[in-house]
């Protein structure tokens, strides 16, 4: 499978935040420390037999400060904007004589500091946010107020995710810990049922084994607050079954060094992680999972997952991309070398053909698949980038490449590997009861 890399800098030579593509038209929306948000469209080229292009739509100016999030609704018709100091801005599709336009809807005020993230409800009538104060917040979008306040944490929430079938939220945070919620109603009068999460999981440690039978030590999961990153983007599948937690930091053996990795959670004991992704030469900052589910291609008995269908997603690094199919064990492409400075978001077309991410160096990237599949073989996917992009990876190769952005840690380049080390490393690992 061949694709292909779309580069966008015009963000007035600021950094970009976050992305998101609607889920129905397919409109890129884009925000960044400019203060804007920016709208696009990406044109596939194929009528003109053409590279694809991405074209500049409009702008919606109102934030007074960096935007840090956005996401669409799952109807398209609402826009979620959070941005530094506690703004939190809800935007509405709205017909015109020529086309449509998007005008603000609702300010939602209440948290004191810098909103990092935020999730629709599957129905759209609720929305979750992660701040700097320490918080998470559920909104009730109709009415504009608060709905319930998630304040367990210890440190800023850098990223929160809603359970598409409605019964969990989680979120992650500075404070080296994940939280699940689950929903436990309140019965009000006339047996109306008011959402209510109550926290039934926090992860933080997990037991590692010394040796010695009688003996193991706990060890963190995750980073601490010295990750260079402000975002720790979590999600989950679009079907429910699994959590796929970022920020992952793993010892093998207590005294063995901690590796990057991000986390995946089964459904059915989110106590714990089931797998863990290691290999990553930085820390993992984002996840996302494609909207299409697939069908299966053929059976797989080496496989992690055993699923009727097969789920694609991807992992972001602060400097490289990961993409994993459930039906295969390593991931069947790796792309290095994207960005000079730290990733910030990630985001799927809502038809799977476009991948794209932000940046703190100014640009966002769009990944292009061939229109026939939006997956292929491990052998078969190839990424071709253009020389000025300087991307070029396959599911067993990563290029080196100097990290020079603000927040890089402190190892600026990817170590060569070789193919057969590659492979070891960056295989899903299951992680013993």
């Amino acid at each position: 499978m061949k694709g292909g890399t779309v580069q966008i800098n015009w963000h007035d030579m600021k950094p970009v935040l976050t992305v998101d593509f609607h889920p129905l038209s397919g409109t890129l929306a884009t925000g960044g420390a400019d203060y804007d948000i920016k709208l696009w469209l990406i044109n596939s080229g194929e009528a003109q037999k053409e590279a694809p292009t991405a074209s500049y739509q409009n702008s919606l100016s109102y934030h007074g400060s960096a935007v840090n999030i956005l996401r669409f609704s799952p109807s398209g018709e609402l826009l979620a904007s959070g941005a530094d100091g506690g703004e939190l801005i809800i935007w509405k599709l709205h017909p015109t004589d020529t086309g449509q336009t998007w005008k603000v809807f609702k300010t939602l005020s209440f948290h004191r500091k810098d909103v990092l993230d935020l999730q629709w409800s599957a129905d759209g009538a609720f929305l979750i946010s992660g701040s700097v104060d320490n918080s998470s917040i559920i909104w009730d979008v109709n009415k504009g107020s608060v709905h319930q306040i998630l304040d367990s944490h210890f440190h800023y929430v850098q990223g929160v995710a809603w359970d598409p079938l409605a019964k969990y939220v989680a979120s992650l945070s500075s404070d080296r810990t994940c939280r699940i919620y689950i929903n436990k109603p309140h019965t009000k009068t006339k047996g109306v049922e008011k959402m209510n999460y109550v926290c039934q999981h926090v992860i933080t440690k997990a037991d590692q084994p010394t040796g010695d039978d009688s003996k193991s030590v706990k060890s963190h999961l995750f980073h601490d607050e010295t990750l260079p990153s402000f975002f720790r983007r979590l999600a989950w599948s679009p079907d429910g079954s699994f959590l796929l937690v970022p920020a992952g930091s793993s010892k093998i053996s207590p005294a063995s060094q901690p590796v990057n990795t991000a986390y995946i959670f089964s459904r059915k004991d989110l106590s714990r992680p089931a797998l863990h992704l290691p290999g990553a030469s930085k820390p993992v900052v984002a996840v996302r999972f494609c909207p299409i589910i697939f069908s299966l291609r053929g059976s797989n008995p080496a496989a992690f997952f055993k699923l009727p269908y097969r789920l694609i997603f991807a992992v972001v690094t602060l400097n490289s991309l990961y993409i994993y199919d459930t039906e295969s064990v390593p991931p069947i492409a790796i792309l290095a070398g994207l960005h000079y400075a730290a990733i910030t978001d990630i985001t799927w077309s809502p038809d799977g053909r476009y991948l794209a991410l932000s940046s703190q160096d100014e640009e966002k990237k769009v990944m292009v698949h061939e229109k026939q599949s939006p997956v292929q073989k491990p052998e078969d996917m190839v990424i071709d980038a253009s020389k000025s992009d300087s991307v070029a990876a396959d599911s067993t190769k990563t290029e080196a490449r100097k990290n020079e952005g603000k927040q890089a840690s402190p190892s600026s380049t990817i170590t060569p590997i070789s193919n057969k080390s590659a492979k070891r490393r960056i295989t899903p690992m299951s992680i013993d009861p």
